[in-house]
C-alpha cells in the first residue's frame, strides 16, 4: 500500500474549504469533492443523543407519512366569530405568542385595524391606546386555533374564514380571506379604504363564496395545488396558475348562487394573483396538523413570524414553541424602498415550506426569481438542497423541470443540525412603519436557534 502511495497516481478528495480544491485545480490534478458542513455549533451532543433514539424511525415514518397522505379539500368560507368562536376582544395573529409591547409596526398596525373594523374604537389612538392598556383584549397565535394567517396575520371576529377539512385524517384548518394588493389590513394598514374593503369582503364577497361552495360542493385543494406546480407556481410568492384554476372551478357556482354580486367577485378575485394563497396556507396547516402529536419525531409541524421572532414546533414535543429573532429578507425591493425600510420576516405563510412547498419547490416556478431576485439556477439549487434536510418526496406536488420528482417534504430537525443547512424561505417584504405595505420580496433564513433548542429538548434525557 505504501508503495502504490508513492508510486501510484494520487487520489485526492476535497471536503469543506474550497481553497485547497481550487489549488488541486490549478496543478490539473484529479480530486472528488464531498459535499460536507459541520453541524450547527453547539448541537453535537444532542444531535448524538436523538439519532440514538430508538423511536425516531418509526415515529418519522408516521408523522411525514400524515402529511403525504393529507388530502385538504376547501369545504366552506364562515365568519371567525362561528368558525373559531372568536368573541368581542379577542383577536388571533401570526407567528408566536406576543405581547402588544413587543410587536412590530405592522403587526400593531393589524391590530388597530382591526380594532377600528370591529367597531371597539373609533379612532387609532383609541385602539392603541386600549391594546396597550390589555383591557378587555385578548392576544394569541393563529397557530394554537387550527389557523393561519398572512403577514401581521389578524384574524377578528367579523372577518371571514376559508374553511379547509382533510379528507384523509379529519382535521380542519382555517385562514382568512385574501384582501388583495395596495394598503391592505396584513401590512399593518388601517385608513378607510382598508376598513371599507374589509366590510365589503364581509358582506358579499364572503356569503358569495360560502353560498357557491355549498352549490358545487368541496374544491379539492390536493389536485389543485398539483396542477398549479406543473404550470408555474410554488404557491407561496406565485398563485397566479392556482389563482386562475380555482376561479375556473368555483366561477359558474358563483354566478348561480349570488347573481347580484357575481361580477364584482369575480373580478376582484381575478385582480388578485395571491387569491389562492390563503386557501393553499390553510391547505398546507391542515397537513402539517395530522403529524402532531407523535412521540419522538423530529419532525417540523409549524413555522411562523410575527415580525419579531422566527418560531418551529416539532411533531414529538407538543404545541411547544422554539424561537429565535427573526431576520429581515434579502431580496429585491418596490420604487425607492431598501433594506432600512424593512421589517423582519413576518406572517404564517412559512407554513407552505413545511409541507414542501414555497422556497422549496422554487425550481418548479422558475419566473419567480424576478420576484424575489436571483437567477433560474438559483431557484433549483434552492430545492435541491432541501433534499438534504427533508424525509420525503411528496407524491402529489412534483416539478417537471426535475423530471417531476416530487418536492422535498418533511422538514427534520435533526438533519437541519446534522447538515448546517436552513430552510430556504421566500417571503413578501413588510414595510416597518405600520402602513406602509409591501416594500419588497427575497429570501429569508430562519434563526438556527430555533432548531437547536428544539434540537435539545427532543434530546432531554
Amino acid at each position: 500500500m505504501t508503495l502504490s502511495m508513492l508510486y501510484g497516481e494520487p487520489r485526492v478528495i476535497t471536503v469543506g474549504a474550497q481553497v485547497l480544491g481550487e489549488a488541486l485545480d490549478r496543478q490539473a490534478v484529479p480530486r472528488r469533492e464531498v459535499d460536507w458542513r459541520p453541524p450547527l455549533p453547539g448541537a453535537s451532543a444532542a444531535l448524538a443523543r436523538v439519532l440514538a433514539d430508538p423511536r425516531r424511525e418509526s415515529a418519522n415514518a408516521t408523522a411525514v407519512g400524515r402529511i403525504l397522505s393529507a388530502r385538504p379539500m376547501l369545504t366552506g368560507v364562515r365568519p371567525a366569530r362561528e368558525a373559531l368562536g372568536l368573541g368581542a376582544g379577542e383577536f388571533f395573529h401570526a407567528g408566536p405568542p406576543i405581547t402588544w409591547e413587543r410587536a412590530s409596526g405592522p403587526m400593531r398596525g393589524a391590530l388597530v385595524g382591526a380594532m377600528l373594523f370591529e367597531g371597539l374604537a373609533a379612532a387609532p389612538e383609541e385602539a392603541e391606546d386600549l391594546l396597550a392598556s390589555g383591557a378587555g383584549i385578548t392576544l394569541d397565535s393563529c397557530h394554537h386555533h387550527r389557523t393561519v394567517g398572512p403577514m401581521a396575520g389578524v384574524v377578528s371576529p367579523s372577518m371571514w374564514m376559508l374553511e379547509v377539512s382533510d379528507a384523509e385524517h379529519g382535521g380542519t384548518a382555517y385562514c382568512s380571506l385574501n384582501e388583495g394588493l395596495g394598503k391592505v389590513l396584513r401590512y399593518g394598514a388601517y385608513g378607510p379604504e382598508v376598513i371599507g374593503r374589509l366590510r365589503w369582503m364581509g358582506e358579499v364577497l364572503g356569503p358569495a363564496l360560502a353560498a357557491a361552495l355549498e352549490r358545487c360542493g368541496p374544491l379539492d385543494l390536493r389536485t389543485l395545488i398539483a396542477q398549479a406546480l406543473q404550470m408555474g407556481d410554488e404557491l407561496h410568492n406565485r398563485n397566479r396558475a392556482a389563482t386562475s384554476l380555482m376561479v375556473r372551478e368555483i366561477a359558474p357556482a358563483v354566478v348561480e348562487a349570488a347573481p347580484d354580486h357575481a361580477a364584482e367577485v369575480l373580478r376582484f378575485i381575478n385582480g388578485n394573483d395571491h387569491f389562492f394563497l390563503n386557501a393553499g396556507m390553510a391547505a398546507a396547516k391542515v397537513s402539517a396538523d395530522a403529524a402532531r402529536g407523535v412521540p419522538g419525531s423530529s419532525l417540523v409541524v409549524a413555522m411562523a413570524r410575527n415580525g419579531t421572532d422566527f418560531g418551529i414546533q416539532v411533531s414529538g414535543l407538543g404545541d411547544r414553541w422554539f424561537t429565535g429573532p427573526a431576520g429581515v429578507p434579502d431580496g429585491l425591493y418596490l420604487g425607492g424602498y431598501g433594506p432600512h425600510d424593512a421589517n423582519p420576516d413576518i406572517g404564517d405563510s412559512t407554513i407552505t415550506e413545511t409541507v414542501g412547498l414555497g422556497g422549496f419547490a422554487m425550481a418548479a416556478a422558475p419566473a419567480i426569481v424576478r420576484f424575489v431576485g436571483g437567477e433560474v439556477a438559483d431557484a433549483v439549487t434552492a430545492t435541491t438542497s432541501m433534499y438534504e434536510i427533508t424525509m420525503a418526496e411528496h407524491p402529489a406536488y412534483q416539478i417537471p423541470g426535475l423530471g417531476f420528482r416530487g418536492t422535498p417534504a418533511g422538514i427534520d430537525v435533526a438533519l437541519v443540525a446534522r447538515t448546517g443547512l436552513l430552510p430556504v424561505v421566500n417571503t413578501g417584504i413588510a414595510g416597518r412603519i405600520a402602513g406602509t405595505g409591501q416594500v419588497g420580496a427575497g429570501l429569508v433564513s430562519p434563526p438556527a436557534e430555533a432548531f437547536t433548542a428544539a434540537l435539545d429538548a427532543l434530546g432531554d434525557p
